[in-house]
């Protein structure tokens, strides 16, 4: 999956550098941040406050380090921090709730959802499946099945989105 896509959740700025990573892990699990940019969020982890020796290690570590030594450190530094990796169910339902929140700050269109990721979802909650099911497998799906429809698409991924952001988080995690 693309870390760049729908399912990336905006960058970090919080102060906590347990949190940062606690949202890369779920992020890792969810579409797989590619192994280079790991170095990079150790280092805003460090400059954000946390501290292990795993973390400190991967935040030295070159981009083009074998990507397994990279992952392998940043599971490591995890563990250290006392971080577990979600379930992959659960952190791609924590991008959802992300995705949604993106596009109600207006960080993202509504045609920037349509991938077929998110139909893989197995939503658990109605405010889950409501937004799934409101969001086409494909960018090209939406201009050939929405038609003259679009605006009234929008409206109703938007609200969709709304409601699915105002409900209690899903669980522990990013």
């Amino acid at each position: 999956m693309n870390p760049t896509g729908p399912a990336a959740g905006p960058k970090s700025t919080t102060p906590d550098g347990r949190t940062a990573l606690g949202e890369a892990a779920c992020r890792h699990q969810a579409e797989g941040i590619p192994a280079e940019d790991l170095p990079m969020i150790a280092a805003e982890a460090l400059a954000a406050g946390a501290d292990t020796p795993a973390l400190r290690e991967l935040a030295g570590l070159p981009r083009r380090a074998d990507p397994r030594d990279i992952r392998d450190v940043f599971e490591q530094a995890l563990r250290e921090a006392g971080i577990g990796l979600p379930e992959p169910g659960l952190a791609r339902r924590h991008a959802l709730r992300r995705a949604a929140a993106r596009l109600v700050a207006g960080a993202i269109e509504p045609v920037d959802l349509a991938t077929q990721e998110w139909a893989e979802i197995e939503g658990e909650t109605a405010e889950e499946r409501a937004f799934t099911a409101l969001i086409p497998p494909c960018d090209c799906c939406v201009a050939y099945t929405l038609g003259t429809d679009r605006r009234i698409w929008e409206a109703r991924l938007h609200s969709s989105a709304l409601a699915l952001t105002s409900t209690p988080p899903i669980g522990p995690g990013c």
